[in-house]
């Protein structure tokens, strides 16, 4: 426990700036890189033909978004399919099938990076870097840019402003995620992490066999993985080999990369609300607040509302690994550790459980330790965050989808209490209330119908490697995975088929941008708004009543929509296995 609360207090000393950073960087306020950066950005809008100035509203802001990924997967997916050519390709790597390039190029352009195969023997060097390694910048950029005009649709500055797609995506490449990921890249090469163009190694072990031991270009991609929230690995054992995860520093590293940018987007957020609550006041008190409190009063509202979300289920995951497996206590076998079936020594369960509750709140999805043998309790968390995509999130995702239910928070209460309901000074009326509750309801629509569709068809059924409880178990968290942009998996789902790729590559899709669709239409609405005036009976929205009730609507929609299918699965093997 000593460990988790050293790694939590470290990650808030880390974060405030980073959100202070971000939000200049959204805001094009001046950064100490400017001088150097602003030549860069001026360069590719130039060869690109972009003028950064073109303002852009919701509807042109979503058509670049969804035209610049559209031709992005096309390309992804062609050298996928010729891979084989004799070119960074040292261990004649064969090309990508067409069902399982569909779904992996789907996969890293939604920042998903679900993988059904495994990357030292399925991808040549080419493919991780042309396709994999450059597909986790321009994904994780496009979630954060339209995280950046989704707030600038809501604080209102303007009528039809949003920013330009084109700019932010470039900015946040160039001022944020590769200066990072060249930090923590070479942080992770002092730890140990391959960097090298070579070929696979065959090495005769000590009782004379052979062994293949693959390297490559593996630290950065790790470093753009973690950093962008993306997920995925190089290797198919993902963060829990050596090779991507040696030591407990790099750990720790890859744990604040994945952390680090969702915790910033929500300080981005507030300030930048504070921002223009104080425009509009214009009073010194609000000035003075402005400049101490690092989240602003909105972007502190869903800060602890996210924080208490991440810490219970962090202790709900921590102490049901330290339970161990009541089977091998009563066969007598020492529990003192807690379990640890699939999980890596030099790690422990503290690091294992603070790590797997991280990768599914901020849905990363990379893993130092194997799902598919948590505890159910444990398992019960990581699947639970990702079906609520809002503890934190990544890309910026999280922030957008716990706004949602902010403004279900505010449209619940303000009827309850009989006024119009309210946020950040705009009215939110029925065509709003219309989008969130369709954006609600395609994240469980996905999971839910797709994994019906599986268990109740030849082809998903033949997927399932486990009859009982912990097959349905693995079904869920195939789905809940997918449409929550996160990537992990079970691992014990014979997941490479026709069946699951194309599947769960439809899931990916829909989740992605069905969702940044209907977002960006609600901050559209909203920005064309006449700002309201507070009055009395204006419902405070910073207040810490108001965060209570969000955090019951988020768990009282999560109990009505998911509780009975986890009892199904999770619940039900605590159950047996504690009878």
């Amino acid at each position: 426990m000593f460990q988790i609360i050293v790694t939590l207090i470290i990650y808030m000393a880390l974060v405030i700036p980073m959100g202070i950073y971000l939000y200049h960087v959204a805001t094009y306020k001046k950064t100490f890189a400017d001088s150097i950066l602003n030549g860069i950005d001026n360069f590719i809008y130039k060869v690109g033909g972009v003028d950064p100035k073109q303002a852009m509203n919701w509807k042109k802001y979503l058509a670049a978004v969804l035209i610049t990924n559209g031709i992005m997967v096309l390309l992804g997916y062609i050298v996928l399919r010729i891979q084989s050519i004799d070119f960074l390709n040292p261990n004649g790597i064969e090309n990508m099938e067409v069902d399982l390039s569909f779904n992996t190029i789907i996969s890293f352009m939604t920042n998903t990076n679900l993988q059904h195969y495994a990357g030292e023997s399925s991808l040549s060097f080419l493919s991780q870097m042309i396709v994999i390694t450059f597909m986790m910048f321009v994904s994780a950029a496009s979630g954060y840019a339209v995280c950046i005009a989704f707030v600038r649709g809501l604080v209102g500055k303007t009528k039809d402003n949003m920013g330009n797609f084109y700019s932010d995506l470039i900015r946040i490449i160039t001022r944020i995620l590769l200066p990072l990921s060249i930090i923590v890249g070479l942080m992770l090469v002092w730890q140990g992490v391959p960097q090298n163009l070579s070929a696979t190694i065959t090495a005769t072990t000590i009782e004379g066999t052979y062994q293949d031991i693959a390297s490559g270009p593996v630290a950065a991609l790790e470093s753009i993985k973690h950093i962008g929230t993306n997920g995925g690995g190089f290797f198919g054992a993902n963060s829990a080999t050596p090779f991507e995860n040696p030591t407990i520093w790099s750990n720790l590293i890859e744990l604040f990369s994945m952390m680090l940018l969702p915790g910033a987007c929500v300080i981005m957020f507030g300030k930048m609300a504070s921002e223009t609550k104080n425009k509009i006041k214009k009073k010194e008190s609000d000035l003075c607040e402005k400049r101490f409190n690092f989240f602003g009063k909105e972007g502190k509202t869903i800060f602890i509302a996210m924080s208490v979300l991440f810490l219970i289920g962090l202790a709900i995951c921590f102490f049901a690994e330290m339970a161990g497996n009541p089977l091998l206590a009563e066969a007598g076998l020492s529990q003192s550790m807690g379990s640890m079936e699939g999980k890596e020594v030099r790690l422990g369960v503290s690091q294992s459980a603070l790590f797997t509750t991280s990768t599914t709140s901020f849905t990363t999805g990379s893993v130092n330790n194997m799902h598919d043998t948590l505890t159910p309790f444990g398992g019960f968390v990581a699947m639970l965050h990702m079906m609520l995509n809002l503890v934190f999130g990544g890309k910026g995702v999280g922030l957008m989808n716990m706004i949602i239910y902010v403004l279900l928070t505010v449209f619940i209460c303000g009827l309850m209490i009989g006024r119009t309901p309210e946020y950040l000074g705009k009215k939110v009326e029925g065509k709003e209330m219309k989008l969130v509750a369709l954006c609600i309801i395609i994240h469980p629509l996905l999971i839910l119908g797709f994994s019906a569709l599986a268990l109740v068809s030849t082809a998903g059924l033949e997927g399932i490697s486990n009859g009982g409880f912990h097959g349905l178990s693995q079904v869920l968290y195939e789905f809940s995975s997918s449409a929550a942009n996160n990537g992990s998996g079970f691992e014990g789902l014979t997941d490479n088929s026709v069946f699951w790729n194309i599947t769960t590559g439809l899931t990916m899709f829909f989740a992605r941008y069905a969702a940044i669709a209907m977002q960006l239409a609600i901050a559209g609405s909203l920005m064309k708004k006449q700002r309201v005036n507070e009055s009395t009976g204006t419902l405070k929205t910073s207040s810490m009543t108001f965060t209570i009730s969000l955090i019951l609507v988020i768990y009282i929609f999560a109990a009505l929509t998911f509780l009975p299918v986890l009892c199904l699965g999770p619940v039900a093997e605590h159950l047996v296995l504690w009878n």
